[in-house]
């Protein structure tokens, strides 16, 4: 009798983890959650994966889960890995980050998020491996510190082809036609399909849009816009653009954002509309950062002493911290200047009109007043928010022209009460500069000027006006007691620090006198007066110029510091260039 044939036992499937389950094992979980590893670990396989995936989106519809791609987080967390952008530095300069992804209905601001510098081998790795601005794959670990729920490690930085790319039209033989980045670092050409063209020319500079990403073969694009010849100035400027990743378009909603802005409340602002401030700048200048005003002091005490005001648009009115229009201005960092356009660092509704200094327009400013003795030393000053109505908007060259007897009919009025005791407040402090001897470097600014086509007709060499030095002193003198301020209130600030020449520069620069007949003692500690003495002593010779440029690339690269190492060309002790709306 054959006997009967043992059989293993049908293993009965694993039942599915209750939702309780399932969340508790994506919350803790050290590394990221998708349905693959959901079924791993609770040993799902099979038809069963079906009813898994029912689950999971139950429990998404309810509430419960969240999803980020294929990541899955409990509700209200992150993926403990997960997408992030760089948006900003911390008051220790440690780099903040936000999720790239975030859901916009919930009534939660996306956390912020602080990322950890990697540690190497027992020490902290002081290098970044991204920077303000990038987008960063990375690993999160709860925190209990309020202003940062999530810590987060760098795993890589990631590099992705922007959706609009500039690039050369070219036609390829036997494969059609292409697009050739202007970008040297990006990844190789861009393919067109047919009815993609745009009616392009080969050899054209052309804007398109990255349709499809790479998979086997080119990534496609659609030429958007024909920007024509690749040498025309224009272009350069866009080529220029493309190739040093200045960021030349806003997103959506910071223009949503700019959109929906209210005009400022002139409540609890100190009441400037009275006093007759005025705006001096370049005749082509399209918004007024900066407003001036002075009069003689009446106070007794300080017989011959003056009282100055210098005005700057508010910004902060309207760009408020952890909104999208300062989270773009902080990727900027400050407008970009090229000589057919500028790449600003807030929209223009911002820059040329609500934070610029119109005539006759009432805006928010901060005000700082100052007065100082009758040798233009400072006695003191102070700073409060305020709503001003410009007067007047000059130029340069108009308001240097009254004051040298060839008023307008724009000036003719404002002469006696407003650019005269201007002009008598900077001799004032004229002396205090003078008594400080600062580096009185000659170099004239040159000016491009462009033809209707975008290329350069000339280059002009403008006069350096007593205008041009009065904005700049009265300047410099508020951004001088800005700093003061600041570290009266012990608050943190970023100082605008220029150091010493170094030893082996002022030793070529001796050498290079020698060319010329100078002698330049050794050994001797140079101050901003010494290389004064010799700027003099070239005045008017043929080589002055020369000279100026020799001593200008003598000197150290100002920087931005927080620690206070002082202003070496100013000879200031204390100085920080944050007195400016917009940083240029």
């Amino acid at each position: 009798m054959r006997r009967p044939v043992a059989r293993k036992a049908k293993q009965a499937p694993p039942e599915l983890p209750s939702p309780e389950q399932l969340i508790e094992f994506i919350k803790d979980s050290p590394g990221k959650v998708g349905k693959r590893e959901i079924a791993r670990a609770f040993n799902i396989t099979g038809n069963d994966r079906i009813a898994l995936k029912r689950l999971l989106k139950t429990l998404e519809k309810d509430g419960k889960l969240k999803r980020s791609g294929r990541v899955m987080a409990k509700a209200g967390e992150l993926p403990a890995i997960t997408v992030l952008e760089i948006t900003g530095r911390d008051r220790d300069g440690e780099l903040v980050a936000t999720p790239a992804e975030w859901d916009e209905d919930t009534a939660d601001a996306p956390p912020k998020i602080l990322i950890v510098a990697q540690a190497a081998r027992g020490r902290r790795d002081e290098s970044q491996p991204a920077a303000v601005g990038d987008r960063v794959l990375a690993k999160l670990e709860a925190s209990k510190d309020p202003q940062f729920p999530y810590h987060a490690r760098i795993i890589r930085k990631l590099a992705g082809r922007n959706a609009r790319v500039l690039g050369i039209f070219r036609h390829a033989k036997g494969q059609g036609p292409r697009i050739v980045p202007v970008d040297k670092k990006a990844r190789g050409e861009l393919q067109v399909q047919p009815g993609h063209e745009n009616s392009a020319q080969p050899d054209e500079l052309v804007s398109v849009e990255v349709i499809r990403g790479r998979g086997h073969g080119l990534a496609s694009a659609r030429v958007k816009e024909r920007l024509g010849d690749i040498t025309s100035q224009r272009n350069i400027s866009l080529i220029a653009i493309e190739h040093h990743g200045i960021p030349s378009e806003f997103p959506a909603r910071v223009f949503a954002e700019t959109d929906a802005l209210n005009l400022f409340s002139p409540a609890n602002r100190t009441d400037l509309r009275h006093i007759p401030l005025l705006t001096v700048d370049p005749p082509d200048a399209r918004d007024h950062d900066d407003a001036v005003w002075a009069e003689p002091d009446d106070d007794p005490k300080n017989e011959g002493g003056v009282n100055v005001i210098v005005a700057i648009a508010d910004v902060a009115t309207y760009v408020r911290p952890g909104t999208a229009l300062d989270h773009e201005a902080r990727i900027r960092g400050n407008s970009v200047y090229f000589p057919d356009r500028v790449v600003p660092m807030l929209p223009e509704r911002i820059s040329n009109d609500l934070c610029s200094l119109r005539e006759g327009e009432e805006r928010p400013c901060i005000a700082c007043f100052m007065t100082f003795d009758r040798n233009g030393t400072k006695r003191k000053h102070h700073f409060a928010r305020a709503i001003m109505r410009s007067v007047a908007k000059l130029s340069y060259q108009q308001a240097q022209a009254a004051i040298d007897g060839r008023p307008d009919d724009r000036t003719e009025t404002l002469l006696a009460p407003v650019l005269r005791p201007l002009w008598s407040a900077y001799k004032v402090l004229l002396k205090g500069r003078n008594k400080r001897e600062p580096l009185e470097l000659d170099l004239p600014e040159r000016k491009l000027i462009l033809d209707a086509h975008g290329l350069i007709e000339r280059v002009v060499t403008p006069d350096r006006l007593d205008a041009h030095k009065l904005i700049e002193e009265f300047m410099i003198q508020a951004n001088v007691s800005a700093a003061e301020t600041l570290e009266q209130r012990k608050i943190s600030l970023l100082y605008r620090v220029h150091a010493e020449p170094a030893e082996e520069k002022i030793r070529s620069l001796g050498e290079f006198l020698k060319t010329v007949g100078l002698n330049l003692a050794k050994g001797q500690k140079m101050t901003p007066r010494h290389f004064n003495q010799i700027l003099k002593e070239v005045e008017g010779k043929d080589y002055q110029h020369v000279v100026n440029e020799v001593v200008l690339r003598t000197q150290a690269q100002a920087v931005y510091a927080t620690d206070n190492l002082g202003h070496y060309g100013l000879h200031l002790r204390h100085y920080e260039y944050l007195f400016t709306p917009i940083l240029r």
